[in-house]
């Protein structure tokens, strides 16, 4: 007999491809402010959050709340305008959970954004971070509890948990497109609030380059699932400044909506040439 959530996962798939019955294999999760890929794609299909039976709702500002299908690149593409976050009291289970209904789809490529702060050296406001590894410590994991054989082993291998020819091809196409791509380390914490300096301070110290509030639960289930995942940061802020300016969640948007349309390049070209 399958378990509950196995039960739950097969109701929300087959009711999406009742909706949607093409198949796909990329998958893409927009962060804050982020939303707008949705511009560069042929649009076949969306589908509310709130009518997807068993799916969380998004209720952070700069997440549409939706999942749009259709062509990008010349390739179909599930796009989840919005995101959750164990900030907004979901568990990490609920988190995560679209991902694993990606992978009972037949999504096999995880492509993430996410808005994020910079400590790492000479980063500023604007950079795109290729994200080559992440630090998880801060945050829940999305596996405790009992595991579900069909989804992935009990103790899945973390050493590679980013798609190393993902990664090269989008160093490709930032040198083709004419812009830098950063790398480093993204660091998960629960949020919501922003950090303080002597926590910014110990994630640069622990190897961190860039900090945020998402992303590595949806990582982790994915690298459980079997998929490749390819993720970058947007720098929309600065952790460690010269002077004590506070960060607000308006000026992250906002940095994230000047740097969107080089994600959305990047993004395009990297499905392109699956």
């Amino acid at each position: 007999m399958a378990s509950q959530l196995m039960q739950q996962l097969t109701e929300t798939a087959e009711h999406i491809r009742s909706i949607y019955p093409h198949t796909i294999t990329t998958g893409i999760i927009l962060g804050s402010g982020l939303g707008n890929l949705s511009s560069e794609m042929e649009i076949e299909q969306e589908i509310a959050y709130e009518t997807i039976p068993h799916f969380p709702v998004s209720t952070v500002e700069g997440h549409q709340g939706k999942m749009i299908f259709g062509r990008l690149g010349g390739k179909r593409v599930l796009v989840m305008a919005g995101r959750f976050h164990f900030y907004e009291g979901y568990t990490p289970q609920q988190v995560s959970y679209p991902v694993r209904v990606m992978k009972m789809l037949g999504i096999n490529n995880l492509f993430l954004s996410n808005a994020a702060g910079g400590v790492g050296e000479g980063f500023k406001v604007g950079d795109l971070m290729i994200i080559k590894d992440h630090i998880s410590f801060f945050t829940v994991n999305p596996l405790i509890g009992a595991n579900e054989p069909e989804l992935g082993v009990r103790f899945p291998d973390m050493s590679e948990p980013y798609y190393k020819p993902f990664m090269a091809k989008a160093k490709q196409i930032g040198r083709e497109l004419g812009f830098d791509l950063r790398e480093g380390v993204y660091t998960g914490v629960t949020g919501p609030t922003f950090e303080t300096h002597a926590e910014y301070r110990l994630i640069k110290n622990i190897g961190g380059d860039a900090v945020g509030m998402s992303t590595v639960q949806e990582v982790i289930i994915a690298v459980h699932a079997g998929m490749k995942v390819f993720a970058v940061s947007v720098i929309t802020d600065l952790g460690i400044r010269e002077d004590d300016s506070i960060i607000t969640h308006e000026e992250v948007l906002a940095a994230a909506k000047d740097a969107e349309p080089k994600l959305t390049a990047l993004f395009r070209e990297m499905v392109a040439a699956l």
